[in-house]
């Protein structure tokens, strides 16, 4: 996913951009606007956030909306996932907003503080949505919005953190499957055998490391909360020892190569050579199937900690939002609804592998099946796990969770840098971006 615009700086990039999209919506042609409902029929226009891979699944969608409301026709415009964030803020600057448009929680605050989205929490409790949603992706866009308890999306799927691991080798080793924290620890070491290349595990030391840290601190922990009152618990004193337990991992039972891991390099080494388990998500499960084969690998959730209890850290959550400009917002929302049902939602997810939002659609059987080999399909939707909601609406995140601590962080794999010094630093950072964040509330 591209990374967020910051806020204070939103306004200048539109407008240095704002002549390059030309208006391809119904709306109108400023962001602000209060459009209208329309009369519930004619054309809307939709813009995919992830154009080109999802093409046949959206078409497939949307001819089977077009069936069931002939008076309806839905305009659909495939953008470049790396391009979406960007389309966005020339629209919302210059005008040429979609009626509908996917939206994900990772730039869902920057678009709320534009005033470009309506808000939905209200449609969604008069209509057929209402209770159908997965309450972990409901609070995932509620928290991401950054007004309270309004929502301005509507969540649709969900990607999820998954422990793949090599079934082969836990077999050969005579190892249960690490559904824990002490047996992921344990695996990893009996796993490694650093005379013939092979390792328990594989690290995430470059690009999109803090994330996988995070999840990890959390998940051993068991802190629920990223905020207590106005400071962050990123540095509390049981993720500091969560996270040293974590990159001690680092170069005793990982390649040390691991300090520049990014996803791809991470993937390919657990696919192609003798590492026991890689923690990722659910979109290199092709990657895997395609280099292990059927049976040759498996995924789990976040492990479980003492009690049981298992806790992990959000990860975006894909929906699709409402624009406040729109003036077909009755025909819009009738779209919105359709592909957040039962059925389209369950096709959608299925052909993108990901997690459904309606509830409905998390029960059908592609999912118990894709649950059989990977039981961090359903541990969103069943209740077992506790989510720590990431403050995606904070102007600074993406540089801070990124950018900005990326290379700190390979400092405390390497030594250079203790944990604690590492998580004080960072909290810092939070808690002032925080702060400032408030003020413009």
């Amino acid at each position: 996913m591209t990374t967020t615009t910051p806020l204070r700086a939103a306004a200048a990039v539109c407008l240095a951009g704002a002549l390059t999209l030309t208006a391809a919506a119904c709306g109108d042609d400023g962001s602000t606007g209060g459009g209208s409902e329309g009369k519930g029929a004619g054309s809307i226009t939709f813009w995919d956030n992830n154009g080109g891979v999802r093409t046949p699944v959206w078409k497939e969608i949307i001819a089977d909306f077009e069936k069931a409301h002939p008076d309806i026709d839905v305009e659909y415009v495939p953008i470049p996932i790396n391009d979406v964030q960007s389309k966005y803020d020339t629209a919302i600057a210059g005008g040429g907003l979609p009626d509908v448009g996917g939206v994900t929680t990772s730039y869902l605050a920057n678009m709320v503080a534009q005033d470009a989205l309506e808000p939905v929490g209200g449609r969604i409790e008069d209509g057929a949505l209402k209770g159908v949603l997965a309450e972990s992706m409901t609070e995932s866009v509620r928290a991401a919005g950054g007004r309270g308890e309004e929502m301005y999306s509507v969540p649709t799927s969900a990607n999820n953190g998954t422990l793949w691991y090599r079934t082969d080798l836990f077999e050969d080793a005579g190892l249960a499957p690490p559904t824990t924290w002490d047996a992921f620890y344990a695996a990893a070491g009996k796993l490694t055998d650093k005379e013939n290349n092979a390792f328990g595990y594989t690290i995430r030391g470059g690009e999109g490391s803090i994330a996988q840290a995070l999840d990890a601190m959390y998940g051993q922990s068991g802190i629920t909360d990223f905020w207590d009152g106005d400071e962050t618990t990123v540095n509390a004193p049981e993720n500091v020892a969560a996270l040293e337990k974590y990159v001690g991992l680092y170069g005793d039972v990982t390649p040390e190569a691991d300090v520049n891991n990014d996803f791809v390099k991470m993937v390919a080494q657990f696919d192609n050579g003798d590492i026991g388990m890689l923690s990722h998500n659910l979109g290199s499960y092709q990657d895997h199937l395609k280099a292990l084969g059927e049976g040759g690998f498996a995924g789990l959730p976040q492990p479980t900690g003492p009690g049981g209890k298992r806790v992990q850290v959000s990860n975006p959550v894909d929906g699709l939002g409402l624009f406040k400009s729109s003036d077909n917002k009755g025909a819009a929302w009738k779209f919105i609804e359709f592909a957040a049902a039962h059925e389209a939602n369950s096709t959608w997810n299925e052909a993108a592998a990901q997690i459904p939002a309606n509830t409905e659609a998390a029960g059908d059987p592609w999912i118990k099946e894709s649950a059989r080999d990977n039981a961090a399909f359903a541990s969103l939707t069943d209740g077992s796990t506790e989510i720590v909601q990431l403050p995606y609406y904070l102007p600074d995140w993406n540089d801070i969770s990124k950018t900005g601590n990326e290379p700190a962080f390979q400092k405390v794999l390497l030594g250079e840098l203790t944990a604690k010094e590492f998580l004080d630093g960072m909290a810092d950072q939070l808690n002032e971006a925080r702060a400032e964040w408030q003020e413009q509330q």
